[in-house]
């Protein structure tokens, strides 16, 4: 592609909002490199595909020579971002934010090259925020009013419900706005639900540098059961997931998602992406366009001896119903165990309550048999017994 053509794509391709489109984009042909940044609030440790979607954004930048800054909410974090919030979020500590941003450089250095040429720079908006005193915070407050606070959904949503809304999360879209200024960006990338934010930070860079500073937003990707991808609903695919479990939850997407997955989680040209579309309409199974997404995906985290691996290793446990070969054996020392209690202690279940739910669904088996009842009992004392919760999940125990 040409540089016309790159640039379309990267203005077009999964974006949402550009302020201002015509702006940026008579900018970026016009060969300038400009300076952009995506501002994380490290709240936890894992970066799921979700979380990609900017950060592959960034990514094609990067490759046009532009300057790239990973922002870590240093100091945010510890306040909390009422975006997308019902209820006031729960700050973090120092050490938290540290440990939880050093885990996410590493993973996103799977998309982003932190020491080429051109290598994405790491900052901390603590180093600026922190220093900050109360009159800074009062001149700064002035640019805003309470009406337009007030104007966020979550906002309207807690004041309808009676919750609560604290003073300092009025001031959390002031702190993000000022990390564009003091880094003098023309460009901040974000997901949708961070665009009321990513305007504050528009309107300080003209009301105290007289600097147009441009805003690109994305769709959200939904999680494999169609709901926000959340690690809080289990249904993310985190980055650092092994090609087996990998290529397993994204076979596990439902099909509507297909193209936008494509679109939105990987590197396939549009042109390509279109034509699985057209086939998909045209009647084309969605389990095929599936497994090549699936392959994608995994090819580009890990590699493509471990895509095709994991691809045969879907075929064999799913397409055939085979058991896999390499099943975990533990003994627990007990002649009878309680099988609920069993799948929480040995990680098959996040909690007793989706234990309850998976066995009423038919997802909890023992020895290939469902099993429906809570209270069940299994004896250990004459052979290994095989539990299988949903459809990757499998140890076999033993006395």
């Amino acid at each position: 592609m040409d540089l016309k053509e790159q640039v379309n794509d990267i203005l077009t391709r999964g974006v949402t909002n550009v302020i201002v489109k015509e702006e940026l984009e008579k900018l970026l042909l016009s060969g300038k490199r400009i300076r952009l940044y995506l501002g994380i609030d490290p709240t936890g440790s894992d970066i799921h595909i979700g979380h990609a979607v900017p950060l592959l954004k960034m990514r094609r930048f990067q490759e046009l020579g532009h300057e790239v800054i990973l922002l870590f909410g240093g100091f945010t974090a510890q306040i909390g971002d009422p975006s997308g919030r019902t209820a006031e979020r729960e700050p973090l500590t120092p050490e938290q934010v540290e440990k939880n941003a050093e885990k996410y450089t590493e993973q996103a250095s799977l998309i982003l090259d932190f020491k080429g040429e051109n290598p994405v720079k790491i900052k901390n908006n603590n180093d600026w925020l922190s220093k900050m005193n109360f009159a800074d915070v009062v001149k700064l407050a002035g640019n805003f009013t309470v009406q337009q606070m007030l104007e966020r959904d979550m906002f309207q949503e807690r004041i309808k419900a009676e919750k609560p809304i604290g003073v300092h999360e009025f001031l959390y879209p002031l702190m993000q706005g000022y990390d564009s200024v003091e880094m003098e960006v023309d460009l901040e990338v974000a997901g949708n639900d961070q665009l009321f934010n990513i305007l504050a930070g528009r309107t300080l860079c003209e009301k105290i540098k007289g600097k147009a500073k441009h805003c690109m937003t994305f769709d959200l990707l939904e999680g494999t059961d169609g709901r926000k991808m959340s690690k809080t609903y289990e249904n993310h695919i985190p980055l650092d997931l092994e090609p087996r479990d990998m290529f397993g939850k994204i076979m596990s997407i439902k099909d509507e998602l297909i193209i936008k997955y494509f679109e939105l989680a990987t590197l396939t040209p549009l042109d390509e992406v279109k034509e699985i579309g057209k086939e998909l309409e045209k009647g084309a199974n969605p389990r095929d366009a599936k497994v090549r997404l699936a392959k994608t995906i995994v090819g580009f985290y890990h590699d493509e001896a471990a895509a095709d691996d994991a691809e045969q290793a879907f075929v064999n446990q799913f397409a055939k119903k085979e058991i896999p070969d390499d099943i975990e054996e533990v003994s627990l020392g007990a002649d009878s165990i309680n099988l609920l209690d069993t799948l929480l202690e040995q990680g098959l279940i996040p909690s007793k309550g989706e234990g309850r739910r998976l066995m009423e669904q038919g997802g909890v088996k023992v020895n290939g048999e469902k099993v429906s009842d809570p209270h069940t009992t299994l004896d250990l004392t004459d052979k290994k017994t095989l539990l299988q919760v949903g459809k990757r999940k499998f140890l076999y125990i033993k006395k």
